[in-house]
């Protein structure tokens, strides 16, 4: 067997070692990062003919990266902010190489880092109302076994805020009922705990389903099952958000009117309300889990455009000049000529 290459040496060190022990980078994201390499990997022996124990560091250049990068959006399709994030992974890999063999490293890492970030449309974050929001949790027939798992999964993910993912990873033992609720112990990215508290209408709920599907005695069980597996995906909510949102929007026209609400809408949803009913963002970012005030602030915008859009409404309404108050308003007291808009 062929002794591997610098390149695939350090790479391995990278992935197998330093992202999820050192970094403590979550699952996920080592997946992620798993397969940038891997489309390198296929890139560099299906277009350069080398194959993985024989690729070196100094044949990862400018124009060879440059080349990657053009490949995997243009004959793979990826999205300019996917190919964003197989260029993170990269240039992530280039500093740990650089540090660790500064001498092989070295032409890949002034390669990588002179390749820059391709610009992404920003996409405006779906946020629910509070009356899409009590529409949307209405909806599950909860007389049905699976409608009662969708009602109750929906519900605590807006009374959590959580990650779909981490609704996923929720087990019975993670939970504590008390007078006042239930306090869910939450592992969110890059194995961070948190606790939250969510409210007693909401744990009489989650509590009475746990009952319900005989749980109870039950600590490593996890919540919500699919109907084939102990343990809900993400594909799955996505599947029921996606359902119940089409639902909600052929029995509402006039509301639900963003393209589409995928399941971290409610996530978004939620913190934006919490801002809106005056809970301090340093109380929102630790009930997120985020790492930083610098990414709750992004709620604060999102609830600054809930007030412009409430705002506009109202102009509309009372200052339009013609807007059926301001017909009435003219019936009761005739303006004079020179002050009609």
């Amino acid at each position: 067997m062929n002794k591997p290459s610098k390149f695939l040496e350090l790479l391995n060190s990278y992935i197998t070692n330093y992202m999820p022990r050192s970094v403590g980078a979550s699952p996920n994201t080592v997946t992620s990062y798993k397969y940038a390499f891997r489309l390198l990997l296929e890139f560099m022996y299906s277009k350069k003919g080398i194959s993985a124990d024989k690729i070196a560091f100094e044949q990862l250049d400018f124009s060879t990266l440059t080349e990657f990068l053009d490949w995997i959006e243009k004959d793979r399709g990826c999205s300019a902010s996917t190919k964003n994030q197989r260029l993170s992974a990269i240039i992530s890999f280039s500093e740990y190489a650089q540090n660790r063999d500064f001498a092989a490293a070295s032409v890949f890492r002034s390669g990588v880092i002179k390749i820059p970030m391709k610009k992404v449309q920003k996409k405006q974050r779906a946020v629910l109302s509070v009356q899409e929001v009590s529409i949307l949790l209405r909806l599950p027939n909860d007389s049905k076994d699976i409608g009662l798992r969708d009602k109750v999964l929906l519900s605590l993910m807006y009374a959590s805020g959580a990650r779909a993912q981490e609704i996923c990873d929720l087990t019975v033992g993670s939970i504590q009922f008390n007078m006042k609720g239930a306090t869910l112990n939450i592992k969110g990215k890059g194995g961070k705990s948190r606790r939250i508290g969510i409210p007693d209408n909401c744990a009489k709920m989650l509590q009475k389903y746990i009952y319900h599907r005989r749980l109870s005695s039950k600590p490593d069980k996890h919540v919500f099952s699919s109907q084939t597996h102990e343990q809900m995906a993400v594909s799955c909510v996505e599947g029921i958000f996606k359902k119940y949102v089409r639902q909600a929007k052929a029995e509402n026209l006039a509301l639900f009117r963003e393209d589409s609400y995928p399941p971290h809408s409610m996530r978004h949803s939620t913190a934006s309300h919490m801002l809106e009913a005056g809970v301090p963002i340093v109380v929102i970012k630790n009930f997120l889990g985020h790492a930083s005030l610098q990414t709750t602030q992004i709620y604060a915008e999102l609830s600054q455009n809930t007030v412009d859009k409430h705002l506009k409404e109202w102009n509309e309404k009372w200052f339009s000049p013609d807007s059926e108050a301001m017909k009435e308003s003219r019936k009761k007291n005739e303006m004079p000529d020179f002050l009609n808009v």
